[in-house]
């Protein structure tokens, strides 16, 4: 029986770092601050905008819109989750502001070829405020070029080019998406 108590309560804090680290990263950016407002009402309004499956894990692409119901002040941007197993389920903020910058590296790493560098090997990343990080690497030139996500301490997401090609269109979905609700407004 307390080896059961013991194995819970391993598990209860092991989760609780993992939602703090989480939190903490989301932090780094507007929209996780906005949200983590206290005293007022926030409404997270949010629209699914696609997701890739790869063979270790779901990447799913969100538009958000957070409001502070006292003050009327909004902000918005993406969330990106990612879930690999049933344990493992990230959802990280991307600002609007961020989203643009996240595209074009998403483009820049589709393209990116061995002239980058005159060295055999290199890698390129991009990351965003709150760590999501786009890579692609080679260790020999005649290994090919892999494309990865990554997040905080968890292994990289292989993407196959088709699936960075998806990626890289669902952040574009959702930046015109959330560009359409500015319109209207």
């Amino acid at each position: 029986m307390k080896k059961i108590r013991i194995l819970l309560a391993a598990a209860f804090c092991s989760l609780t770092l993992a939602a703090s680290a989480q939190d903490t990263n989301n932090l780094k950016t507007d929209l996780g601050v906005f949200e983590a407002q206290t005293g007022t009402v926030i409404v997270k309004g949010y629209n699914l905008v696609g997701s890739i499956s790869t063979g270790t894990a779901v990447i799913t692409v969100l538009c958000k819109e957070s409001t502070d119901m006292t003050t009327g002040h909004k902000a918005d941007g993406l969330a990106i989750e990612i879930a690999g197993n049933p344990a493992y389920r990230e959802k990280i903020l991307v600002d609007y502001d961020e989203i643009d910058p996240l595209f074009n590296s998403m483009d820049y790493l589709q393209k990116i070829n061995y002239d980058v560098t005159p060295l055999p090997n290199f890698e390129a990343s991009y990351s965003t405020k709150a760590g999501l990080r786009g890579i692609a690497d080679s260790v020999r030139k005649e290994g090919g070029i892999k494309t990865y996500l990554a997040y905080g301490d968890h292994p990289r997401i292989l993407l196959s080019p088709v699936q960075l090609i998806q990626f890289h269109t669902l952040i574009g979905q959702a930046k015109n998406n959330l560009d359409s609700i500015r319109a209207a407004k």
